[in-house]
């Protein structure tokens, strides 16, 4: 694969299909020189995240771990003009590399490509589509959300932290971020490639691991059914509380232009014109309260938005990666070790028939391409070992996320306890103010009762 023209780069499918066909064409890489190559440019800095002594297939990270590796913003810049079409730039900055940096969409779609390149057998978030026609505000803030959501999943894996391509990403400010990408990528091989234990990860495996994988995979589709539909409720919700803050502003100016009303009264309605002219004064006064619970409740509403909507969609980014990677795996790899093992059955069949028919040059020919077929057999078992061995890493590193669960939920009931005291103490500020809105008998104002008080008269 070194060597190999990386423009335009495969899809993940395609890059796994194109590793098997160059498989057929040679023997089984070599790893030791290129290995170390790769070591060096992992080694970002000297506090970077360790594997654990033991058993290397398991993964001791906690979620607090993998939250503190790095946090990333992604914020919009204003609008520039292309020479044909507008564009959009984001301004990506990461705490960990202490860096900020302009990237367009099209950079992310090849730091996206290189990942998959590179990481095949890794859960590698996908990106949020590219809208041909004109994009509005609505698009481009879903798609800013959406890549802050991929950055940071990417920024927090274990592998993808170490690796080079993540620090040029983040950290580039050169004129053409992409060509060094790929420049950076043609260096080395997939992972499988570079990895150590690669052939060795057979051993590292349950012997039941194909029924772990069907099972975890069951548990985590059940999941992310789940919380997908927890996502959609947790929209509403948030919905809910902007819509009525618009309604809540919209009711005080309804009031406030009650009461800034100059149409004069009847003359038979003179004798109210003090109580009336008390009314309005009253009720162009309370604008101001209704205004200020429109915006208490559009501050939680936002805040539901950003703590839990948010948050629910990084978790189902992150379960439909791991989705992904299982088609990838069945799609990919495993598909390709058939088909090789099939290719291997033809030609023994064929070899068979040529020794019957006694054609020697014909057997020898059949026997040369017979070895070079189990050679590929060889490496895609290996391949399909490997596979399975990040697949449980993966899956492992989906149950660390799940105590997200938790910071969901707290943020959620913070949210409704902060929202509804705030406007708790609003709508208690406003009550005294409706005094002068009843008149009783004798110009006495009487404002109405709460059902507490009406209990305690009755009795």
């Amino acid at each position: 694969m070194t060597g190999r023209a990386m423009d335009p780069l495969p899809s993940p499918a395609v890059a796994a299909a194109a590793e098997a066909e160059a498989d057929e064409e040679a023997d089984p890489p070599a790893t030791g020189s290129r290995t170390s190559q790769v070591i060096e440019q992992r080694d970002l800095e000297p506090g970077r995240m360790q594997m654990p002594q033991g058993n290397p297939l398991l993964l001791s990270y906690t979620l607090q771990e993998l939250l503190a590796r790095d946090t990333v913003q992604v914020e919009l810049i204003p609008e520039k003009k292309g020479l044909f079409l507008k564009h959009v730039e984001y301004e990506v900055s990461s705490q960990r590399f202490k860096s900020s940096v302009y990237r367009r969409y099209n950079d992310f779609v090849v730091f996206h490509e290189v990942l998959l390149h590179k990481f095949p057998y890794r859960m590698v978030p996908a990106l949020p589509p590219k809208r041909v026609l004109g994009a509005d505000r609505e698009f481009i803030e879903g798609r800013r959300r959406a890549l802050k959501r991929f950055i940071n999943l990417v920024a927090r894996h274990p592998p993808f932290s170490e690796d080079v391509l993540l620090k040029l990403f983040l950290s580039f400010s050169g004129s053409d971020v992409q060509h060094k990408l790929k420049e950076a990528a043609q260096c080395v091989g997939d992972e499988f490639t570079n990895c150590k234990l690669a052939a060795r990860a057979k051993d590292f495996l349950p012997a039941d691991i194909q029924t772990q994988f069907a099972m975890s995979r069951e548990l985590i589709r059940n999941v992310y059914n789940s919380f997908y539909k927890l996502r959609d409720r947790a929209e509403r919700i948030a919905s809910r509380a902007i819509d009525n803050a618009a309604d809540l502003l919209i009711f005080g100016k309804e009031l406030s232009a009650l009461g800034s009303d100059t149409t004069p009264l009847p003359s038979w309605a003179a004798l109210h014109l003090s109580t009336w002219g008390s009314l309005k004064q009253a009720l162009k006064g309370l604008s101001v309260e209704f205004a200020l619970l429109a915006d208490k409740a559009a501050q939680q509403g936002k805040k539901e938005e950003n703590d839990v909507v948010e948050k629910l969609n990084l978790f189902l980014d992150l379960l439909q990666s791991y989705k992904d990677l299982c088609e990838r795996h069945e799609k990919g790899v495993l598909h390709k070790h058939q088909r090789a093992l099939h290719k291997y059955g033809l030609m023994k069949r064929q070899m068979m028939s040529a020794a019957h028919g006694r054609e020697p040059e014909s057997v020898e020919q059949l026997e040369s391409r017979i070895v070079e077929q189990e050679n590929v057999i060889q490496t895609m078992e290996l391949r399909n070992y490997f596979s399975l061995y990040c697949l449980h890493q993966e899956t492992q590193l989906v149950h660390v996320y799940l105590p997200l669960t938790s910071h969901i939920l707290g943020a959620f009931v913070n949210s409704q306890i902060q929202g509804h005291k705030e406007m708790s103490k609003v709508w208690n500020d406003l009550k005294p103010k409706l005094s002068c809105l009843f008149a009783g008998p004798h110009s006495v104002l009487t404002p109405p009762r709460s059902p507490q008080e009406d209990s305690v008269c009755s009795h």
